[in-house]
């Protein structure tokens, strides 16, 4: 990477040229300017938020583990919905993993509100209660990252520490014009001490904020650099490269996965079955199912799996479809039908012997935790 005065001693003495900004001011030589006019634009701009109403560090806490891989949108409403049923560390802790997973369901990454269980049963035994306010001590908490733990110590206690998320990577690789991939050194060593060194004494909470809504409302993927407070002093945009910025590493490809649900029901009941904990969706309820084999088709599979599992020896039904899921990395297609269960007397045919297993009525059905695709499969099939 270019040091960032190279950048700016390059670009010296060039002509303004048609859609480029004028020569900007050099935000290293002006960084005392900068966080007083990006707290003045946040101060008119923020967006109203449940969770910037009383900075409580559990709300923000939550706020923060919800918007990891979540749009705000979304994590508004489930963040109101959350905090009436736990609206504090006391409650979480004392909450069932059903009920936690069943509020967090549709949000992803399930090990996310497992580990919100988990600290906040460490905050109840090791704190007495109380959130710890050291970033140290929050950073120790299960699940939370360096960010997680820089954004409510700076947010709900004021430490002037440094939140760097995608926002803040974006925002100050234009600035600054860094021209190599943002996630790897010497770029996110270069960004992580602009972070820093930025942030006013005292203004901590303010500041981290704005940087974030900054770079979510307008230094956005396609920037709106007329309404940027920084504008003046942007040199991606003196350069007429901010579209460019930040530098990425490669994408990787999308991987197709075929799998197969089916829904089984008898005496008023429908199979599911709970995934282990751990990996993807642990701890969840979904219909028997899994992966189809490269040799054979969806129906079959769903047949044999089913045998496999369970033992039971069931026949396709009339009805069924596809269900296309898209989670990080992976594009899940989930194949469907209806499934007969063999003559029992009207009985539910007997299960494996454990816990992983259950036939649930509709009303327990809908209260289960469940994954995204297999929760759409019990609306269309089920109308839950």
């Amino acid at each position: 990477m270019r040091s960032a005065r190279a950048t700016t001693a390059a670009t010296r003495g060039q002509r303004s040229l048609p859609g480029i900004a004028a020569a900007p001011r050099d935000p290293e030589r002006h960084a005392e300017e900068l966080s007083p006019l990006l707290c003045a634009w946040f101060a008119a701009n923020r967006r109203d938020l449940p969770w910037r109403v009383r900075y409580s560090p559990y709300e923000v806490w939550i706020s923060e583990i919800m918007l990891q891989q979540t749009q705000m949108e979304r994590a508004v409403d489930y963040f109101r919905r959350w905090m009436l049923r736990l609206p504090d560390v006391a409650a979480l802790a004392a909450a069932s993993e059903d009920e936690v997973l069943r509020l967090w369901e549709g949000l992803g990454y399930y090990s996310r509100a497992r580990n919100l269980m988990a600290a906040a049963r460490r905050i109840m035994e090791a704190h007495h209660g109380v959130f710890p306010a050291d970033p140290e001590q929050i950073r120790a908490l299960p699940g939370v990252g360096p960010y997680t733990a820089a954004a409510v110590a700076s947010i709900a206690f004021g430490a002037r520490v440094a939140c760097v998320d995608a926002n803040v990577e974006r925002v100050l690789s234009r600035l600054f014009n860094v021209e190599t991939p943002v996630r790897r050194e010497p770029a996110a060593g270069f960004i992580r001490r602009w972070a820093l060194r930025l942030v006013p004494e005292g203004q901590a909470r303010d500041h981290n904020q704005a940087m974030m809504e900054l770079g979510a409302l307008v230094c956005r993927k396609a920037p709106r650099c007329g309404l940027c407070p920084w504008s003046g002093f942007c040199r991606a945009r003196h350069l007429g490269v901010a579209d460019r910025r930040p530098v990425k590493d490669d994408a990787r490809g999308m991987t197709a996965l075929q799998t197969v649900a089916g829904l089984l029901e008898a005496a008023g009941r429908v199979l599911v079955h709970r995934r282990p904990t751990g990996g993807v969706w642990g701890g969840l309820w979904e219909f028997p199912g899994g992966d189809v084999r490269p040799d054979e088709t969806p129906q079959d599979a769903l047949l044999r799996l089913l045998r496999d599992k369970t033992g039971i020896a069931a026949r396709l039904g009339e009805g069924g479809g596809s269900i296309v899921h898209t989670r990080t990395r992976y594009r899940i297609t989930l194949h469907w039908r209806r499934l007969i269960a063999p003559e029992k007397r009207g009985a539910a045919p007997p299960l494996p012997p454990g816990h992983s297993w259950r036939w649930a009525t509709p009303e327990e059905l809908a209260r289960l935790p469940m994954p995204a695709p297999h929760r759409r499969l019990a609306s269309l099939g089920l109308g839950l």
